[in-house]
């Protein structure tokens, strides 16, 4: 008994009031005050897991949208942290936001700053644990928190720059110059910054789990200049391995 009134109250706050007709001693008017109550719930949660497409868009911009997907959209679990997963996909199909085409992969990188900040702990590698190792034959294992990125225009540039700690009213242009990103937590703090093409290249490498020498391969196939070993103590330093096998 307990479960189906459960049901017929989310039903009916988020829906018609017949549903919970028969727990009902009055005409269910007290029932708005749970309905604000629980849209207001889930526009705070997407407006937490989402803030750099807030500021982009405004408030109420965002609110206006938000309650929408909440109807369309209701969570499916109580945790509401794992909610809005399909709001990226959403937007896109959002008639008003067809004049921001970046505001999907904005939400995507919101969507990654969080699964970073959820992500597993895991042990930082540091220059010390490689001594003694066979480097090229070896495998780099990329923290659990790392979220990678390659874009073939400016979305990491105009994602950063609306991050709720950015400058304000910072300019960003989104033009076809390709950038890529890097989202990690090595300790208590999310983490992320651009990232040059042989940068990506090398921790994608890591991410398909190839052997260091195969990883350099690829990147000086594409960059012969670079500089293999001032590259992977730079990745090193800022944290992005636990680990090598």
């Amino acid at each position: 008994m307990p479960e189906a009134f459960h049901r017929a109250l989310d039903a009916a706050v988020t829906g018609p009031d017949q549903t919970l007709v028969p727990w009902l001693a009055g005409d269910g008017a007290g029932l708005a005050v749970y309905r604000n109550t629980v849209a207001k719930g889930r526009v705070d949660a997407l407006a937490g897991l989402f803030p750099t497409v807030q500021r982009l868009v405004g408030e109420d911009w965002f609110r206006d949208a938000a309650l929408i997907f909440a109807a369309e959209h209701p969570p499916t679990g109580p945790v509401l942290d794992d909610y809005g997963q399909a709001f990226p996909a959403w937007l896109a199909r959002l008639e008003p936001a067809q004049s921001l085409p970046y505001l999907p992969t904005v939400a995507r990188m919101d969507l990654a700053w969080s699964r970073a900040h959820r992500a597993a702990d895991g042990p930082v590698l540091t220059a010390d644990g490689l001594d003694g190792r066979d480097l090229f034959g070896s495998r780099a294992t990329l923290h659990p928190s790392v979220q990678l990125f390659w874009f073939d225009w400016t979305a990491p540039s105009i994602w950063l720059a609306n991050r709720p700690d950015s400058a304000p009213d910072q300019v960003v242009d989104w033009t076809d110059s390709p950038e890529g990103l890097v989202i990690h937590r090595p300790d208590m703090t999310v983490l992320h910054r651009r990232l040059s093409r042989v940068e990506w290249l090398f921790l994608d490498g890591c991410r398909r789990e190839l052997p260091l020498g195969r990883v350099a391969l690829e990147v000086q196939g594409q960059a012969p200049d670079t500089d293999i070993a001032r590259l992977f103590s730079g990745l090193l330093s800022a944290g992005l391995f636990t680990h090598l096998i």
